[in-house]
């Protein structure tokens, strides 16, 4: 089915500490929605960022005067992030990917390719995983007891590089504050009777910084989170008395 012309997007980063990165990030995100559609907007949520993120992100609003920008007091997680971001995002589709820059924002059209009336949801699948040895062996376990437990109808649920459907987001109501959020986000949305499609994409070596999920007391807190998510959909949610 032909690809409705024209349709409007919103693209959003989540950013904490990615002064190093951002800038390109926003940069390419202007030049790519410009080639798909007239009507779109650019938007980064700032979450509590203690380098210089900040500073660079109001240097890129005098340039790109319809830039949005939406600055977190207090790091809030990055799930906080990403519940700002939706509740920003005003357009019929929303893209998010991360600002650490390990994703190539260049490669949305091939999302938007196969956005198709028919579906809600793309999803990326990375075609190579530029970690250390021990972090593929740990993503590579998280995606599979994830995609299991909850029955998810994607294979890598931690690949944050989507095209969603507005009209999902509308429909769910997100609560996590940890990286436990990404399997909250797709079990939601496919209760919510989304239709997904995947599509491989480049996964790039970290240059600059460090990952704020593969530290033990975020690990930690977010198998918590994924533990009262799974007695939430998919013990609470089936039953009716408790909806």
């Amino acid at each position: 089915m032909p690809q409705p012309k024209n349709p409007s997007i919103s693209i959003f980063f989540p950013c904490y500490n990615d002064s190093k990165t951002i800038r390109n990030l926003v940069e390419d995100a202007f030049s790519t929605a410009k080639q798909l559609t007239d009507d779109y907007e650019i938007i980064v949520i700032d979450d509590g960022s203690t380098d210089s993120s900040r500073e660079v992100l109001k240097n890129l609003a005098k340039k790109h005067k319809d830039l949005k920008l939406v600055f977190h007091a207090k790091n809030q997680g990055y799930g906080g992030a990403l519940k700002t971001g939706f509740k920003t995002a005003t357009k019929a589709l929303i893209f998010y990917t991360d600002g650490d820059g390990q994703y190539d924002v260049g490669e949305l059209p091939l999302l938007w390719m196969i956005m198709t009336p028919d579906v809600d949801f793309v999803n990326g699948i990375k075609m190579t995983r530029e970690y250390s040895a021990q972090r593929i062996i740990i993503g590579k376990i998280y995606s599979f007891v994830a995609r299991w437990l909850f029955l998810l109808p994607i294979y890598d649920t931690d690949c944050d590089f989507r095209l969603i459907r507005r009209k999902i987001i509308q429909k769910i109501e997100l609560k996590n504050n940890s990286g436990s959020i990404c399997v909250e986000l797709i079990k939601k949305a496919q209760l919510a009777g989304g239709k997904f499609r995947e599509v491989s994409i480049h996964h790039y070596e970290r240059r600059w910084g460090e990952s704020q999920f593969f530290v033990p007391q975020r690990i930690l807190s977010t198998l918590f989170e994924l533990g009262k998510l799974w007695v939430q959909l998919m013990i609470f949610e089936r039953l009716p008395a408790w909806k």
